[in-house]
């Protein structure tokens, strides 16, 4: 059973025992004007997060590193000084905000999670880290995730699992109680557990499979995963270099706009597949000066009928169909359309992806940085038979059982045997998904214009969609126990299953097919958002909607998710 509330992350953060409204519960754009009014200042930003963070991380392990804390009180000293001398740095002068460890920085060690990079420091800082500084935001830390970002629970950590945060917030105070702990869905987990138990105020995550949108759902925050190559990947640390792509995480849907917009959605030259600056004039649906309007009117929204799987649960569906009539009561035209190849998506994604990380993880030996296994080190060169290999020990002990198994399907799959049944045949599969969304969208996408001009214009003739609205998950956020495989058991979490537990069955695919409705918009290059728009009465996790459009129609991508988290505040 569903019911609407007024915000799922901040009708929990919002109310203290003295009916105070907490700082946490703040966006962005509301602690930028509490202080341009001089209500509040950096300084108290950053201890609240840091109070928040000492209470909570040892139950949710959002954090994989925590700025010192002098370092960020001078930071925030120095954007109070900033402030007061007019000299502003930024939208984000003061604001503390997270990067998902797999993003290099200088001053924080990167390790993806993986202990294959355990205490690595990077010696330059990833564009939109830069970029995010300029603009006067201030890290306060580095988050947990799955390793190198393979999962959909963040289990898969060498620094152990990440909780969702939702008990946490309850008025009661009870931390847990006798509750089973559910995941917080991955790989960005930790960006998403921040963000939604108050620790900072947004946080980026990388999504490549819908890394960003189903932490977001399970956690009740805003998840965005802009189009392919508009925000710089010079920097982030690859899974699968053609899938990843940039996310934010945020509390708001206007919070996600402003990061993206005025910051980090910029050329980069140092990224091969970065959009050049000549070819992001794209033409949105939507005027700019309606973005954040209620009036649909003359909008088209799709529903696709392949999301209309039975693993759908009914509190889902019901959430779901409630959506599409909040967006037709603010006018929204809906249309049943279909895309019938997505039901190959999850199959594609599953074959791809593990053949690029295999590429990408093969730098990791342990000669130049990282981990390095004494049993190689003894005897780098020696092949003898007690096992002296230059870097395989190495590499068994460093990558975990998740990354170990994606990195054999990709290599298998990129076999001279199976190279022409697997990979290619995914290649020419995954073009027919992208076929899908050119075909129901009213929009021709812009990249495929450019690169063949002449071409005929598919969506001539045919009144298309603007946006789609689909669900982001099958269920709330699963427990601990549906998972029945991780990696290893940990005597501190005892509810963890062995790593030698059952290998097959519903609870080891739930790693997999969780994924089913976020990858389509990562093989097709194409935004997605995941809006929080409802909590089960069942157990008051929250939910989330998914909305999608063409390629860099970003502008009614938000206007339309701005006006559905409006909706649900309203009823």
């Amino acid at each position: 059973m569903i019911y609407d509330c007024p915000s799922i992350l901040r009708l929990a953060l919002t109310k203290s025992s003295k009916g105070k409204c907490k700082l946490s519960s703040l966006s962005i754009i509301e602690a930028r004007k509490l202080i341009s009014e001089k209500k509040i200042g950096s300084t108290k930003l950053i201890r609240d997060c840091l109070s928040r963070i000492k209470k909570y991380n040892e139950h949710v392990n959002a954090f994989i590193e925590v700025q010192n804390e002098e370092v960020l009180l001078e930071r925030a000293r120095e954007a109070e000084d900033r402030f007061n001398r007019g000299m502003v740095k930024g939208p984000l002068d003061g604001i503390p905000v997270a990067y998902k460890d797999n993003f290099c920085t200088k001053e924080l060690a990167t390790t993806c999670g993986s202990n294959i990079l355990r205490g690595f420091t990077s010696p330059y800082d990833a564009t939109v880290v830069e970029l995010l500084q300029d603009a006067g935001a201030i890290m306060i830390g580095k988050t947990n995730l799955d390793e190198f970002g393979m999962g959909s629970a963040n289990l898969y950590s060498a620094f152990g699992p990440v909780y969702n945060p939702h008990k946490i917030l309850s008025a009661s105070g009870d931390i847990y109680g006798t509750e089973e702990k559910r995941v917080a869905g991955g790989s960005s987990g930790g960006s998403a557990a921040a963000v939604a138990s108050g620790k900072c105020f947004a946080a980026l995550g990388s999504d490549t499979g819908g890394s960003v949108r189903l932490p977001a759902s399970y956690c009740g925050v805003v998840g965005f995963k802009p189009s392919y190559g508009l925000c710089s990947r010079w920097g982030l640390i690859a899974y699968a270099n053609s899938l990843d792509t940039v996310g934010i995480i945020t509390k708001t849907v206007e919070d996600s706009h402003l990061i993206f917009v005025d910051i980090i959605s910029k050329y980069d030259e140092r990224d091969s597949t970065s959009l050049p600056s000549q070819l992001r004039t794209f033409k949105s649906s939507t005027p700019s000066n309606s973005r954040f309007s209620h009036d649909l009117n003359g909008l088209r929204v799709g529903v696709p009928q392949e999301y209309f799987v039975s693993e759908l649960s009914e509190e889902i569906v019901k959430l779901w169909r409630q959506g599409i009539s909040n967006l037709r009561s603010n006018g929204a035209k809906i249309i049943t359309v279909s895309c019938p190849n997505t039901k190959y998506a999850l199959s594609t994604y599953y074959i791809l992806a593990p053949a690029e990380a295999s590429s990408n993880l093969a730098r990791y030996d342990g000669i130049r940085y990282g981990h390095r296994s004494e049993k190689d080190s003894s005897q780098p060169n020696s092949l003898d038979e007690d096992g002296g290999f230059l870097y395989a020990n190495t590499r068994d002990e460093g990558f975990g059982e998740e990354v170990k198994r994606r990195i054999m399907l990709g290599t298998y799959t990129l076999t001279a045997g199976s190279y022409e049944d697997y990979y290619l045949r995914a290649q020419k599969i995954r073009r027919l998904i992208q076929s899908d969304f050119d075909q129901v969208f009213s929009k021709p996408n812009p990249l495929q214009h450019h690169n063949n001009p002449n071409a005929a214009d598919n969506n001539t003739g045919k009144e298309g969609v603007d946006v789609l609205i689909t669900p982001v998950a099958t269920s709330i956020s699963p427990k601990i126990s549906d998972y029945a495989f991780l990696p290893s058991r940990n005597d501190s979490n005892p509810e963890l299953p062995n790593a030698h537990d059952l290998l097959s069955g519903v609870g080891f695919l739930n790693a997999y097919v969780n994924d089913v409705f976020t990858v389509p918009a990562n093989l097709s290059g194409i935004p997605a958002i995941s809006v929080p728009f409802g909590i089960s009465l069942t157990n008051g996790y929250p939910i989330g909607l998914q909305l999608m459009a063409q390629y860099g129609d970003e502008t009614t991508l938000f206007k339309v998710a701005k006006i559905l988290e409006s909706s649900r505040e309203e009823s």
